[in-house]
Protein backbone atom coordinates (compact mmCIF):
# COMPACT_ATOMS: atom_id res chain seq x y z
CA UNK A 1 0.00 0.00 0.00
CA UNK A 2 1.18 3.47 -0.81
CA UNK A 3 1.87 5.50 2.37
CA UNK A 4 3.52 8.91 3.67
CA UNK A 5 6.40 9.53 4.58
CA UNK A 6 8.27 12.18 6.57
CA UNK A 7 8.71 14.27 3.89
CA UNK A 8 5.15 13.69 3.34
CA UNK A 9 5.51 12.00 -0.22
CA UNK A 10 3.25 9.57 -1.21
CA UNK A 11 5.67 6.18 -1.65
CA UNK A 12 5.51 2.61 -2.53
CA UNK A 13 6.50 -0.05 -4.37
CA UNK A 14 5.00 -0.45 -8.31
CA UNK A 15 5.68 -2.46 -11.14
CA UNK A 16 6.20 -0.41 -14.22
CA UNK A 17 5.90 -1.13 -18.08
CA UNK A 18 9.51 1.43 -18.54
CA UNK A 19 9.22 0.61 -22.74
CA UNK A 20 5.45 0.81 -23.83
CA UNK A 21 4.08 -1.99 -25.21
CA UNK A 22 6.94 -4.28 -24.58
CA UNK A 23 4.24 -5.87 -21.60
CA UNK A 24 7.85 -6.44 -19.48
CA UNK A 25 6.85 -4.81 -16.08
CA UNK A 26 9.95 -3.83 -13.81
CA UNK A 27 9.99 -3.52 -10.05
CA UNK A 28 10.56 0.09 -9.10
CA UNK A 29 9.96 2.35 -5.90
CA UNK A 30 7.97 4.96 -6.53
CA UNK A 31 7.77 8.95 -4.73
CA UNK A 32 4.76 10.85 -5.68
CA UNK A 33 5.88 14.60 -4.32
CA UNK A 34 2.80 17.41 -4.57
CA UNK A 35 5.36 19.59 -3.37
CA UNK A 36 7.89 19.32 -6.28
CA UNK A 37 5.00 18.58 -8.69
CA UNK A 38 6.50 15.20 -9.67
CA UNK A 39 6.46 11.65 -9.93
CA UNK A 40 9.63 9.85 -9.71
CA UNK A 41 10.49 5.92 -9.74
CA UNK A 42 13.74 4.59 -8.52
CA UNK A 43 15.47 1.39 -8.72
CA UNK A 44 14.80 1.08 -5.00
CA UNK A 45 13.64 3.28 -2.21
CA UNK A 46 16.56 5.84 -2.23
CA UNK A 47 17.15 5.32 1.10
CA UNK A 48 18.96 2.30 0.70
CA UNK A 49 21.14 3.41 -2.38
CA UNK A 50 23.73 5.18 -2.07
CA UNK A 51 23.61 8.73 -1.44
CA UNK A 52 22.61 10.98 -5.17
CA UNK A 53 21.63 7.98 -6.86
CA UNK A 54 19.38 9.52 -9.44
CA UNK A 55 16.01 8.48 -10.54
CA UNK A 56 15.41 5.94 -13.49
CA UNK A 57 12.30 7.73 -14.79
CA UNK A 58 10.82 10.88 -14.41
CA UNK A 59 7.01 12.27 -14.84
CA UNK A 60 5.33 16.24 -14.07
CA UNK A 61 2.03 16.06 -12.65
CA UNK A 62 1.13 18.83 -14.78
CA UNK A 63 1.29 16.69 -18.09
CA UNK A 64 -0.86 13.71 -16.45
CA UNK A 65 -4.40 14.08 -17.78
CA UNK A 66 -5.50 10.53 -16.10
CA UNK A 67 -5.24 7.93 -13.80
CA UNK A 68 -7.81 5.05 -14.26
CA UNK A 69 -7.87 1.18 -14.00
CA UNK A 70 -6.47 -0.37 -17.40
CA UNK A 71 -7.54 -4.14 -16.58
CA UNK A 72 -9.65 -4.18 -19.55
CA UNK A 73 -6.47 -2.96 -21.64
CA UNK A 74 -4.05 -5.21 -20.23
CA UNK A 75 -6.38 -8.05 -18.73
CA UNK A 76 -3.35 -10.47 -18.87
CA UNK A 77 -1.81 -7.55 -16.47
CA UNK A 78 -2.98 -8.22 -12.66
CA UNK A 79 -4.20 -5.22 -10.62
CA UNK A 80 -3.33 -2.78 -13.80
CA UNK A 81 -3.77 0.70 -13.39
CA UNK A 82 -2.83 3.69 -16.71
CA UNK A 83 -1.17 6.79 -16.32
CA UNK A 84 -2.10 9.27 -19.20
CA UNK A 85 0.37 11.47 -20.20
CA UNK A 86 0.35 13.60 -23.69
CA UNK A 87 0.69 10.86 -25.83
CA UNK A 88 2.28 8.51 -23.86
CA UNK A 89 0.72 5.65 -21.74
CA UNK A 90 2.48 4.43 -18.39
CA UNK A 91 0.96 1.12 -17.53
CA UNK A 92 1.51 0.17 -13.89
CA UNK A 93 0.72 -2.57 -11.70
CA UNK A 94 -0.20 -2.83 -8.43
CA UNK A 95 0.31 -5.08 -5.50
CA UNK A 96 -3.68 -5.81 -4.67
CA UNK A 97 -7.06 -4.60 -5.85
CA UNK A 98 -6.91 -1.82 -2.82
CA UNK A 99 -3.01 -0.78 -3.87
CA UNK A 100 -4.50 -0.56 -6.95
CA UNK A 101 -7.62 2.00 -6.12
CA UNK A 102 -5.35 4.19 -3.45
CA UNK A 103 -2.42 4.93 -6.03
CA UNK A 104 -5.49 5.97 -8.81
CA UNK A 105 -6.28 8.09 -6.32
CA UNK A 106 -3.81 9.92 -5.12
CA UNK A 107 -2.24 10.21 -8.28
CA UNK A 108 -5.61 11.84 -9.62
CA UNK A 109 -5.87 13.99 -6.77
CA UNK A 110 -2.41 15.18 -7.24
CA UNK A 111 -3.01 16.28 -10.50
CA UNK A 112 -5.60 18.77 -9.34
CA UNK A 113 -3.95 20.52 -7.44
CA UNK A 114 -0.59 21.27 -9.02
CA UNK A 115 0.31 24.79 -10.85
CA UNK A 116 -1.12 25.12 -14.33
CA UNK A 117 1.35 24.23 -16.95
CA UNK A 118 4.51 26.16 -17.77
CA UNK A 119 4.73 28.45 -20.68
CA UNK A 120 6.79 27.48 -23.71
CA UNK A 121 9.63 29.39 -23.05
CA UNK A 122 9.98 27.37 -19.98
CA UNK A 123 9.10 24.26 -21.42
CA UNK A 124 11.78 24.94 -23.86
CA UNK A 125 13.95 26.06 -21.20
CA UNK A 126 13.90 23.03 -19.09
CA UNK A 127 14.08 20.97 -21.78
CA UNK A 128 17.59 22.38 -22.77
CA UNK A 129 18.85 22.32 -19.43
CA UNK A 130 21.88 20.20 -18.76
CA UNK A 131 22.02 17.79 -16.05
CA UNK A 132 25.02 18.43 -13.89
CA UNK A 133 28.10 15.59 -14.12
CA UNK A 134 28.57 13.62 -11.21
CA UNK A 135 31.37 15.21 -8.75
CA UNK A 136 34.53 13.37 -8.06
CA UNK A 137 34.96 9.99 -8.73
CA UNK A 138 32.08 8.67 -9.81
CA UNK A 139 31.22 8.31 -13.37
CA UNK A 140 29.32 10.36 -15.42
CA UNK A 141 25.60 9.09 -15.95
CA UNK A 142 24.07 9.94 -19.49
CA UNK A 143 20.05 10.80 -19.99
CA UNK A 144 18.10 10.96 -22.92
CA UNK A 145 14.97 13.33 -22.50
CA UNK A 146 12.04 12.13 -25.55
CA UNK A 147 9.45 14.69 -25.99
CA UNK A 148 5.87 12.46 -26.41
CA UNK A 149 2.86 14.29 -27.15
CA UNK A 150 4.62 17.49 -25.55
CA UNK A 151 5.44 15.48 -22.56
CA UNK A 152 9.38 16.00 -21.62
CA UNK A 153 10.37 12.19 -20.29
CA UNK A 154 13.88 11.95 -18.87
CA UNK A 155 15.30 8.48 -18.76
CA UNK A 156 18.69 7.26 -18.11
CA UNK A 157 20.34 5.45 -20.69
CA UNK A 158 23.47 4.30 -19.79
CA UNK A 159 24.62 3.10 -15.76
CA UNK A 160 28.01 2.70 -14.29
CA UNK A 161 29.67 -0.84 -14.86
CA UNK A 162 29.97 -1.26 -10.77
CA UNK A 163 26.03 -0.83 -10.77
CA UNK A 164 25.25 -3.69 -13.49
CA UNK A 165 25.79 -6.52 -10.65
CA UNK A 166 23.39 -4.41 -8.39
CA UNK A 167 20.93 -3.50 -11.06
CA UNK A 168 20.14 -7.10 -12.29
CA UNK A 169 20.15 -8.07 -8.65
CA UNK A 170 17.07 -5.79 -8.11
CA UNK A 171 15.43 -6.63 -11.33
CA UNK A 172 15.00 -9.98 -10.56
CA UNK A 173 12.63 -8.64 -7.45
CA UNK A 174 10.08 -7.79 -9.85
CA UNK A 175 7.15 -8.65 -8.22
CA UNK A 176 6.86 -8.62 -4.41
CA UNK A 177 7.88 -11.36 -2.80
CA UNK A 178 6.28 -10.94 0.48
CA UNK A 179 3.25 -12.39 -0.94
CA UNK A 180 4.68 -15.34 -2.92
CA UNK A 181 4.80 -18.74 -1.50
CA UNK A 182 8.05 -19.76 -0.23
CA UNK A 183 8.47 -22.91 -2.17
CA UNK A 184 8.99 -21.22 -5.50
CA UNK A 185 11.85 -19.99 -4.53
CA UNK A 186 13.43 -23.48 -2.22
CA UNK A 187 12.07 -27.04 -1.77
CA UNK A 188 9.70 -27.14 0.38
CA UNK A 189 10.95 -27.47 4.55
CA UNK A 190 10.17 -29.42 7.21
CA UNK A 191 8.74 -26.68 9.54
CA UNK A 192 5.82 -24.65 8.05
CA UNK A 193 6.57 -21.07 7.14
CA UNK A 194 4.51 -18.72 8.96
CA UNK A 195 5.52 -15.36 6.54
CA UNK A 196 8.05 -14.84 4.40
CA UNK A 197 9.25 -11.73 2.12
CA UNK A 198 11.96 -9.12 1.86
CA UNK A 199 12.83 -6.47 4.01
CA UNK A 200 16.10 -4.10 4.53
CA UNK A 201 18.55 -5.20 7.28
CA UNK A 202 20.95 -2.94 9.35
CA UNK A 203 24.36 -4.66 9.69
CA UNK A 204 25.77 -5.26 12.58
CA UNK A 205 29.40 -4.09 12.17
CA UNK A 206 29.14 -1.12 9.03
CA UNK A 207 25.63 -0.37 9.88
CA UNK A 208 24.74 -0.11 6.56
CA UNK A 209 21.36 -1.61 5.60
CA UNK A 210 20.87 -4.74 2.78
CA UNK A 211 17.93 -6.41 1.43
CA UNK A 212 17.33 -9.46 2.72
CA UNK A 213 15.18 -12.32 2.29
CA UNK A 214 13.40 -13.01 5.99
CA UNK A 215 11.90 -16.24 6.29
CA UNK A 216 9.40 -16.80 9.68
CA UNK A 217 8.84 -20.43 10.72
CA UNK A 218 7.40 -21.61 14.17
CA UNK A 219 10.46 -21.97 15.89
CA UNK A 220 13.21 -19.77 13.84
CA UNK A 221 13.66 -16.40 12.23
CA UNK A 222 16.32 -16.47 9.73
CA UNK A 223 17.46 -13.76 6.72
CA UNK A 224 19.24 -14.68 3.05
CA UNK A 225 20.61 -13.34 0.38
CA UNK A 226 18.15 -13.83 -2.02
CA UNK A 227 14.66 -16.19 -1.72
CA UNK A 228 17.05 -18.63 -4.19
CA UNK A 229 19.60 -19.18 -1.65
CA UNK A 230 19.09 -22.53 0.36
CA UNK A 231 21.65 -21.35 3.40
CA UNK A 232 20.24 -18.40 5.60
CA UNK A 233 23.20 -15.78 6.27
CA UNK A 234 21.62 -16.09 10.10
CA UNK A 235 18.91 -17.80 12.25
CA UNK A 236 17.22 -16.06 15.11
CA UNK A 237 15.54 -18.66 17.61
CA UNK A 238 12.17 -17.17 18.74
CA UNK A 239 13.25 -18.61 22.01
CA UNK A 240 15.87 -15.81 22.30
CA UNK A 241 14.05 -12.92 21.27
CA UNK A 242 12.61 -10.86 24.26
CA UNK A 243 10.24 -8.27 22.06
CA UNK A 244 9.54 -7.53 18.47
CA UNK A 245 7.85 -3.99 18.16
CA UNK A 246 7.87 -0.87 16.58
CA UNK A 247 11.16 0.89 16.43
CA UNK A 248 11.47 4.03 18.78
CA UNK A 249 14.88 5.14 17.57
CA UNK A 250 13.36 5.16 13.68
CA UNK A 251 13.09 9.41 13.71
CA UNK A 252 17.02 9.39 14.36
CA UNK A 253 17.81 6.81 11.93
CA UNK A 254 15.79 8.56 9.23
CA UNK A 255 14.29 5.15 8.35
CA UNK A 256 10.38 4.37 7.39
CA UNK A 257 8.71 1.48 8.79
CA UNK A 258 11.01 0.29 11.02
CA UNK A 259 10.99 -2.44 13.42
CA UNK A 260 13.08 -3.93 15.80
CA UNK A 261 13.60 -7.47 17.19
CA UNK A 262 15.38 -7.64 20.69
CA UNK A 263 17.28 -10.76 21.41
CA UNK A 264 19.51 -11.57 24.17
CA UNK A 265 23.03 -10.58 22.34
CA UNK A 266 21.71 -7.73 19.98
CA UNK A 267 18.87 -5.90 18.53
CA UNK A 268 17.98 -7.00 14.74
CA UNK A 269 16.87 -3.21 12.68
CA UNK A 270 14.82 -4.25 9.94
CA UNK A 271 12.48 -1.46 7.64
CA UNK A 272 9.73 -3.31 5.67
CA UNK A 273 8.51 -1.55 2.55
CA UNK A 274 5.20 0.54 3.98
CA UNK A 275 3.47 0.36 7.14
CA UNK A 276 1.30 -2.54 6.82
CA UNK A 277 4.15 -4.91 5.82
CA UNK A 278 5.69 -3.51 9.67
CA UNK A 279 2.62 -4.34 11.61
CA UNK A 280 2.29 -7.69 9.53
CA UNK A 281 5.97 -8.72 10.96
CA UNK A 282 5.44 -7.81 14.33
CA UNK A 283 1.63 -9.52 14.58
CA UNK A 284 3.72 -12.50 12.56
CA UNK A 285 6.72 -12.70 15.26
CA UNK A 286 4.53 -11.66 18.35
CA UNK A 287 2.50 -14.75 17.06
CA UNK A 288 4.95 -17.20 16.46
CA UNK A 289 6.60 -16.29 20.10
CA UNK A 290 2.90 -16.75 21.67
CA UNK A 291 2.52 -19.97 20.04
CA UNK A 292 5.93 -21.27 21.17
CA UNK A 293 6.30 -20.32 24.77
CA UNK A 294 2.62 -19.74 25.95
CA UNK A 295 0.88 -15.87 25.87
CA UNK A 296 1.46 -15.48 29.66
CA UNK A 297 5.47 -15.80 29.58
CA UNK A 298 6.05 -13.48 26.37
CA UNK A 299 3.59 -11.28 27.68
CA UNK A 300 5.11 -11.02 31.31
CA UNK A 301 8.42 -10.32 30.07
CA UNK A 302 7.33 -7.36 27.68
CA UNK A 303 5.82 -5.91 30.36
CA UNK A 304 9.28 -6.25 32.55
CA UNK A 305 11.61 -5.05 30.15
CA UNK A 306 9.23 -1.75 29.64
CA UNK A 307 9.04 -1.69 33.11
CA UNK A 308 13.27 -1.60 33.27
CA UNK A 309 13.86 0.64 30.18
CA UNK A 310 11.07 3.19 31.52
CA UNK A 311 13.20 2.74 35.09
CA UNK A 312 16.48 3.53 33.42
CA UNK A 313 15.46 6.73 32.06
CA UNK A 314 14.16 8.14 35.63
Amino acid sequence: MPYVDRQNRICGFLDIEENENSGKFLRRYFILDTQQGSLVWFMDNPQNLPVGTDCVGSLKLTYISKVSDATKLRPKAEFCFVINAGMRKFFLQANDQQDLVDWVNALNKATKITVPKLSENQQNSENQKVLPDVVGSKKQVSYRTDIIGGVPIITQTQHEAGDSANRSEREALQRSHSQLPYFLGRPAQEHSVIKSGYCVKQGAVMRNWKRRYFLLEENAMSYFKSDLEKEPLRMIPLKEVHKVQECKQSDIMMRDNLFEVVTTSRTFYIQADSPEEMHSWIKAVSGAIVAQRGPGSYELRCIILDFVGWAETQ
